[in-house]
């Protein structure tokens, strides 16, 4: 346990987001946001044109495995386990080269990644919420409204983060620095194969990654496996199998939505889960320790059934929505 332990995120999820009627987080509007929408068609059209025009085995090896590096060590341990959920600890420096590395993933700065998600999880365990919060629009429409657009509430509801993590100058440099960042890979990157190695292993892993997000998000709260119901919920996440592998495990969202604060995600038999693989390498090596799982967190009696362990078989009754 070498270095000073980081600490962030630990307030759970529910209890950041202060909020005193459901209308808070149902009345509300959906507007084109230029920003957004201008920076992942900007990189979806370079990738697209600067790819097809400089593909090349080389190339398409760098995109996979850069975007596979950043999804894992960056999306999965970085913003959602750790920066989100704190559900393992580990020397700062880690925690910050992880969070760096979510940046990485092109969604957003650190803090706003990190009130989105606590608005939609506070949202989406309520009765009821706006329709961008949880979903809740046919394919075409959802993709439009999350990668082109904002929701606007008319009472948005206040969300407190922890002042180690909201005050903390290296995530405030890159929240607002979160674009800039895709600057030094690409000048790296320009600097060993030139323009086609900034197409494949930027352009590319943005545009992935982004739509990617968006697409398992999108399924994950309509279509899958349920292993477990939280009662009175908005919308129940759901479990998208096959996808375990391309995002690090992060698609049992069934799973996550029963135990947020778990560290593992594919939590019984056969489901893959490779960011617990890392944190369990990590663990073994003493860079991460207090990996919480379900057994560890406060009982929820809205979730049922209540938790089975790992080596118990998967659920009988799976059942597919």
């Amino acid at each position: 346990m070498s270095g000073q332990a980081e600490s962030g995120g630990s307030i759970p999820t529910a209890h950041r987001v202060q909020s005193d009627c459901l209308s808070q987080v149902r009345e509300g509007s959906v507007h084109y946001a230029p920003s957004k929408s201008i920076w992942f068609a900007g990189m979806a059209l370079a990738a697209a044109v600067g790819g097809a025009a400089t593909i090349s085995v080389g190339h398409v090896l760098l995109f996979v495995i850069s975007t596979g590096l950043v999804l894992l060590f960056g999306h999965s341990l970085g913003s959602h386990r750790k920066l989100v959920h704190n559900s393992f600890q580990c020397p700062r420096w880690l925690a910050r080269l992880l969070v760096y590395l979510g940046v990485q993933v092109g969604l957003a700065g650190p803090l706003s990644l990190l009130r989105q998600h606590d608005l939609r999880d506070f949202a989406q365990r309520l009765p009821d919420c706006h329709p961008y919060l949880r979903h809740g629009r046919p394919f075409w429409v959802d993709a439009w409204w999350q990668l082109h657009c904002d929701l606007r509430l008319a009472r948005p509801p206040r969300i407190a983060l922890e002042p180690a993590v909201a005050e903390d100058p290296f995530y405030q440099w890159l929240e607002r620095t979160w674009m800039a960042q895709q600057l030094p890979p690409a000048l790296l990157l320009y600097a060993i194969g030139g323009w086609g190695f900034v197409f494949w292993g930027v352009c590319a892993r943005i545009t992935v990654a982004v739509f990617g997000h968006w697409l398992i998000g999108f399924l994950a709260h309509n279509h899958g496996e349920l292993h477990h119901t939280v009662r009175g919920a908005a919308v129940q996440g759901r479990n998208v199998r096959w996808a375990s592998l391309l995002t690090m495990g992060e698609s049992w969202h069934n799973n996550h939505h029963a135990f947020p604060g778990s560290a593992r995600l594919g939590l019984y038999a056969g489901e893959w889960d490779p960011g617990w693989w890392v944190l369990r390498g990590l663990q073994r090596v003493g860079l991460v320790w207090n990996l919480r799982l379900p057994a560890d967190l406060p009982r929820r009696a809205e979730v049922w059934p209540p938790y089975v362990s790992p080596e118990t078989p998967a659920h009988s009754e799976v059942r597919h929505v």
